[in-house]
């Protein structure tokens, strides 16, 4: 409910990272519908109740992506297929970011060939760029009470080196302000800083996420930090009254057999409010713990309400329910009014 003026509502998940397996769980579910090709949406269908009870929803494409034939290719130097751009916009996102460290694992080619598709798929983006113009611009999303611009970084490239250096977007406070300060010029109301930093299966956020999220805020500019990278779930931090979110974990992803963490994610979502001065805050933040399950490959909520039921087994679901609430809370977040979101329980 709204008890202000405005409200509207964000959601943002972590890392989508297609892995050969999905790619053939993808393969197969488009075979079983009589469908040429991949068909990605049964992996994210669960995902759909939350987007659709969002004004707003921003997903993080991590890789490049391929032709839709191909040639694909997983871990170290991704090239995905395109399909996954189609169903992340078929359940509903309107917009993804894509700087990170696999940003330019294909060069400018793969770089031009992602925006393409987003582009086709009617997704926005921001965070790498085809020209030194664009790469100047702010995505502005709309919804029916609020603009919001999104304005993103990345902490690396894996050493990898850009063909110019304004491709790709780099954790850089004092760039990532300048964005800010020219959004709300352009009428932001809500400004959203992504980063894609912290060192991976970590469960605390590192020194370098902390300061640059602390600086963000500082500034004044941003109404929400939230990051993606470390294939974990992190903690969220009410610092000043602005929500830091260090760590959303996979949006989807591959098993990994050594690191139980990777199989997690966050899906968080913000409602912010507008108060008789006009300012814009997070008034309320939810969120719910994911896994990825197989047989067949399934994004599934383990939140207590247990929307799409049991994912793993009870035990399991409550297991991954528990350590996501725990770093989660970790920072304090509780205390300052962040929870669990039970997504049945609303109208």
């Amino acid at each position: 409910m709204c008890a202000t003026l405005r409200c509207t509502s964000v959601l943002v998940t972590g890392d989508t990272l297609v892995h050969a397996q999905l790619w053939q769980q993808a393969r197969e579910d488009a075979s079983a519908t009589g469908q040429p090709g991949y068909d990605f949406v049964p992996l994210l269908e669960g995902q759909r109740r939350y987007v659709k009870a969002s004004d707003l929803a921003i997903c993080h494409q991590e890789t490049p992506v391929a032709g839709p034939v191909g040639p694909f290719s997983a871990y170290p130097s991704f090239n995905v297929p395109p399909q996954i751009t189609a169903a992340s916009k078929n359940v509903g996102y309107q917009a993804c970011t894509t700087a990170s460290n696999h940003t330019i694992d294909q060069g400018t080619a793969g770089l031009v060939r992602t925006l393409d598709t987003l582009d086709a798929a009617g997704l926005g983006h921001t965070g790498s760029y085809r020209t030194e113009a664009e790469s100047q611009g702010i995505l502005m999303l709309k919804t029916g009470a609020a603009t919001i611009a999104v304005i993103a970084g990345a902490y690396g490239l894996n050493g990898q080196i850009p063909e110019y250096d304004w491709q790709v977007d780099m954790l850089d406070p004092a760039a990532m302000i300048g964005k800010a300060k020219q959004a709300r010029i352009l009428g932001a109301d809500i400004v959203l800083g992504v980063m894609h930093a912290g060192d991976e299966y970590a469960s605390e956020a590192n020194a370098e996420q902390q300061d640059v999220a602390h600086t963000l805020v500082d500034s004044g500019e941003f109404t929400m930090i939230y990051g993606h990278h470390t294939h974990s779930v992190l903690p969220i931090e009410n610092y000043k009254g602005t929500w830091i979110v260090y760590g959303l974990g996979n949006g989807v992803t591959e098993l990994s057999p050594w690191y139980v963490v990777n199989n997690e994610g966050l899906l968080v979502r913000a409602q912010f409010s507008q108060d008789a001065a006009g300012k814009w805050t997070a008034s309320d933040l939810g969120w719910a713990p994911s896994v990825i399950v197989r047989g067949p490959y399934r994004w599934c909520s383990v939140a207590a309400d247990a929307p799409q039921g049991v994912c793993a087994t009870e035990a399991t679901d409550a297991a991954i329910r528990l350590r996501t609430k725990t770093v989660v809370e970790s920072m304090g977040a509780a205390g300052a009014g962040a929870h669990e979101l039970l997504i049945t329980k609303e109208p």
